[in-house]
């Protein structure tokens, strides 16, 4: 069965929790004020899709693709992104509310988190060489077996990443925010 093809549509303040988003593939469409907390996003196809100051917390990802998505202002609070369709899977996040939200073990070479909070995010196992973390709040982030190589953390804060359990080589850190590197050591700096 095949899906519907839907190009270039603007979706504003729609409520997807009351009516489904058709599953379909979307390309080019931009979706601003939206609301899909807890709605059913599973085999729908996002490609180069704009979500802007829309909530998506708690919705079911279980086989969606994010292909060069961009989200602007978003509430996604316990996503599962490591439920997507991992082919081709890239996006990126500005002003967005990650908390709780997952990326175990997933390749997200270069992605872009700019002025974001990812408190309690599970990057486990991810791939995240050349990632940039910009005036982002890692405060609880787990980072284990984590490729961290090349990523740049200068302006982001409250993490917590321990050089022994992830591959760090060539990532950038602030000289004010190297204590969060030495965390596991129960050591005070001053």
């Amino acid at each position: 069965m095949s899906k519907d093809y839907i190009e270039g549509q603007e979706y504003t303040n729609e409520n997807f929790t009351e009516k489904r988003l058709p599953r379909a593939e979307y390309e080019n469409c931009t979706f601003t004020g939206c609301t899909f907390s807890n709605s059913d996003l599973s085999g729908i196809e996002f490609l180069t899709c704009q979500f802007e100051n829309c909530d998506l917390s708690m919705a079911r990802l279980k086989g969606t693709a994010f292909k060069e998505v961009t989200f602007r202002g978003c509430k996604l609070f316990g996503l599962r992104f490591d439920d997507c369709t991992r082919f081709l899977l890239s996006f990126r996040f500005e002003n967005c509310l990650l908390n709780f939200s997952s990326f175990y073990s997933l390749k997200l070479k270069k992605i872009r988190f700019t002025d974001c909070r990812l408190e309690e995010v599970d990057f486990v196992e991810a791939d995240l060489t050349g990632a940039a973390f910009l005036n982002c709040d890692l405060n609880r982030a787990v980072f284990r077996s984590t490729i961290l190589e090349g990523a740049d953390f200068r302006s982001a804060y409250n993490f917590s990443i321990d050089p022994e359990a992830n591959r760090i080589g060539k990532a950038r850190f602030a000289l004010h925010s190297v204590a969060g590197l030495l965390d596991k050591y129960n050591i005070s700096i001053e």
